[in-house]
């Protein structure tokens, strides 16, 4: 069997905090029980809000860790043309769509919440005819190009994945994936020609990630990467959910809360092994 590889792929539009801290301790730990190599991906498709700085300050936190990873660093942004690619063979299967509805006119018209608590895209412009959508392309209108949940499913039929756990080490289990509770999911955005449920699943297949640790804020997406991934051809992962740190509010840590970086705590005085005792690990 080939050696199980695994990776971190954090996005550096903020530097880490002590919720990224444990899952890269997890990755690595995963790696270290499972004999394989753990990699690191930088996922800035965002380029608005991603920036050099934070990508090395990303780099010093966890060598400071004392962990480290193959190199060259897959970096998501020198990858455009491959997601691009990617996207168009969904096209030619036409499951994309243009849509050039604006976040004020989805939130009016939604149905419901999506698993992220996002309003559920309502398909507005799925019923759009082609003489209109060529139009408004060629006016140049603002446009993001959907997934067509109901088409894709019909093509590819019960979508299942495979988990472990509570440790990496445990009997692997199947589970059902339910796509369809988020809609017809964005996968070429305005401003960049993916999206980062696009780009996590091609990135997995070129690196041959054998395994997928990721934090169960992340578990519904799953529904949605190995959709694709069966779209597309590409080998599914088994995947592990570890466990989430939460404030004092009880809400799990983020950047956009202003939760305290690694940074902050290195400069009043923590060690890495604070870092190990603060995240259990």
């Amino acid at each position: 069997m080939a050696k199980p590889q695994l990776r971190f792929a954090p996005s550096p539009n903020g530097c880490l905090h002590l919720g990224h801290a444990l899952s890269a301790l997890v990755t690595w730990d995963a790696a270290k029980k499972l004999d394989g190599t753990a990699h690191l991906r930088i996922e800035n498709i965002d380029l608005n809000r991603c920036k050099p700085e934070f990508t090395e300050a990303i780099l010093d936190d966890l060598h400071w860790l004392d962990l480290d990873w193959p190199e060259p660093v897959l970096i998501q942004s020198e990858r455009f043309e491959l997601y691009a690619d990617a996207a168009n063979r969904l096209r030619d299967m036409d499951l994309l769509y243009p849509c050039f509805c604006s976040r004020t006119e989805i939130a009016e018209a939604s149905v419901g919440t999506d698993p992220d608590g996002a309003p559920l895209y309502p398909g507005t412009c799925r019923h759009l005819s082609n003489a209109a959508r060529i139009e408004r392309l060629e006016r140049g209108d603002p446009v993001q190009f959907r997934l067509d949940i109901e088409k894709a499913l019909n093509r590819v039929g019960m979508l299942t994945f495979t988990v472990v756990g509570p440790t990496v080490l445990d009997r692997p289990q199947v589970r059902y994936a339910r796509p369809e509770r988020w809609g017809d999911v964005v996968l070429q955005r305005k401003d960049v020609p993916t999206s980062y449920h696009l780009s996590v699943v091609v990135d997995d297949a070129a690196q041959g990630i054998t395994h997928v640790t990721r934090g169960r804020d992340l578990e519904a997406a799953t529904d949605i990467h190995v959709l694709l991934q069966m779209l597309l051809g590409l080998q599914s992962p088994i995947y592990f959910f570890h466990r989430l740190l939460l404030g004092d509010d009880g809400e799990k840590l983020s950047k956009s809360k202003g939760s305290q970086s690694l940074r902050d705590l290195r400069a009043e005085g923590w060690t890495a092994e604070d870092v190990r005792r603060a995240v259990k690990f």
